[in-house]
């Protein structure tokens, strides 16, 4: 078993990891094949936890934990789980355990759990459903992927706009069907529009007579079902949303969305931009295996080695310049790679900027100048010293001249290609994070490289 990293105590912990205790005993428990004391050392741990675990066991070791412990899995349990291992893990469950378990689950939790499957995985998760749940979960695929309506739960408490505090807590008592959690209670006009919510708070808080129209949030506004799901967690983020209703093309309420998903759609737009700014697929898991991972990574490490042929390119233009002063091949390294370094934090920066709409046409300009002024300025800073170390440690000023020179035209280029591209590929509707390092990295090589060496030839040579 792959162990999470020891801590300094034996409890769950501060840093919300499993005590080392817990891992013994679950150790041995797989080890002696013991499924009661495999279920004791699970039982007071939370699901997350649990899931967390099974991400981590090798697959072998995961089939033997799968075998002992698989008629506690849960729906709660069976949501947590990556969903790079989460097929392989219902394959190895029997189907009752996984018809149970997807009982117990919401409609979004159900959509996002079928929704990559083949058409008979799919037909037989949906045939364990009651029949209005199957019915929510096949109208929720009906709707665009990575849409609203996908990340949608079709379980939506409501009442008539009309209703006082009294009727609608006399209701939400008597209801036997309502989500395990909600947060607002959705006002909806005779032909089911959505008029505004009222929050669990302010319900428990009104007097009875007081009308729900009357204390309804100023937060309220429905998505469209529609609606891209990075528009949608962008939303909850910047309003400070809990929930908020999703309407068809009709403006009719078919669902809610709640802030938990939301964020999960965040954290998955972050990562994915991380991985795919280091050219790693966003498919990529520590649990992959070596040939998976490297069929991942490959494409990537050809595509860079197509655009660093460039760079040799035009340093092979200045081979009797090199061959010259050989001491230029020691110090081209140090522009080239500074370059970089400059263009990867201008990059990084617009990136998030862009995945944020904090970077957008109207101060796309101001955000351009900015860069052109800072790589200006860390250019000059960077000249001086190399000038300075140019005339001291080699005993020439002209290279410690011509290093400075092109330290400042390489880095005003890093500068501006690290907004200019992201900037560039996303006006083009392609995805910024993706290859704005090769081309960024390039642009910086060939610069530094053709700014130094042209630089000597000319005033060195």
């Amino acid at each position: 078993m792959t162990e999470p990293r020891e801590t300094d105590t034996d409890a769950p912990e501060a840093d919300f990891q499993l005590s080392r205790q817990d891992i013994d005993a679950i150790n041995k428990a797989v080890d002696d094949g013991d499924g009661p004391a495999l279920d004791a050392a699970l039982e007071p741990m939370h699901a997350a936890d649990i899931a967390d675990l099974i991400e981590q066991l090798t697959p072998a070791r995961r089939r033997e934990f799968l075998h002992l412990y698989s008629g506690e899995i849960d729906g709660e349990i069976l949501s947590e789980i990556d969903e790079s291992i989460r097929d392989e893990v219902i394959e190895q469950l029997p189907r009752e355990v996984v018809a149970e378990a997807v009982r117990e689950m919401d409609s979004d939790d159900v959509v996002d759990l079928i929704e990559d499957m083949e058409e008979p995985e799919q037909q037989a998760i949906l045939a364990a459903l009651d029949e209005s749940d199957r019915a929510a979960v096949e109208r929720s695929l009906t709707w665009p992927e990575y849409s609203a309506g996908r990340l949608m739960q079709s379980e939506v408490v409501t009442a008539p706009e009309h209703w006082s505090v009294g009727e609608a807590i006399d209701f939400l008592r008597a209801e036997e069907w309502l989500p395990g959690q909600f947060y607002h209670v959705v006002l909806v006009d005779p032909r089911r529009h959505p008029t505004g919510y009222v929050t669990l708070g302010k319900l428990l808080a009104s007097r009875r007579e007081v009308l729900l129209r009357d204390i309804t949030e100023d937060s309220f506004r429905t998505i469209s079902a529609r609606q891209d799901e990075g528009d949608v967690a962008y939303a909850f983020n910047k309003y400070h949303l809990i929930s908020a209703p999703v309407v068809d093309d009709d403006d009719r309420l078919v669902g809610v969305i709640t802030i938990d998903d939301a964020m999960s759609v965040l954290d998955e737009e972050h990562e994915e931009d991380f991985l795919r700014m280091a050219r790693v697929s966003d498919d990529s898991h520590v649990s992959d295996g070596p040939f998976q991972t490297a069929r991942q990574r490959l494409p990537w490490l050809v595509i860079n080695l197509c655009t660093a042929s460039l760079s040799a390119l035009v340093i092979s233009r200045f081979e009797s310049t090199l061959a010259q002063l050989v001491i230029l091949a020691a110090l081209m390294p140090i522009v080239a790679s500074t370059g970089g370094i400059a263009g990867t934090q201008s990059l990084a920066v617009a990136v998030r900027a862009l995945a944020t709409r904090e970077l957008t046409s109207a101060n796309a300009r101001r955000v351009i100048l900015r860069e052109l002024m800072a790589g200006m300025l860390n250019g000059l800073g960077l000249a001086v010293i190399l000038t300075l170390a140019g005339a001291i440690i080699l005993g020439s000023l002209q290279i410690g001249l011509v290093l400075g020179m092109a330290m400042i035209a390489n880095q005003v280029v890093a500068a501006m290609g690290g907004v200019l591209v992201p900037l560039s590929l996303s006006r083009l509707g392609l995805d910024p994070a993706l290859a704005s390092g090769t081309f960024v990295t390039t642009m910086t090589d060939m610069m530094g490289f053709f700014a130094f060496l042209g630089l000597a030839s000319w005033i060195l040579v």
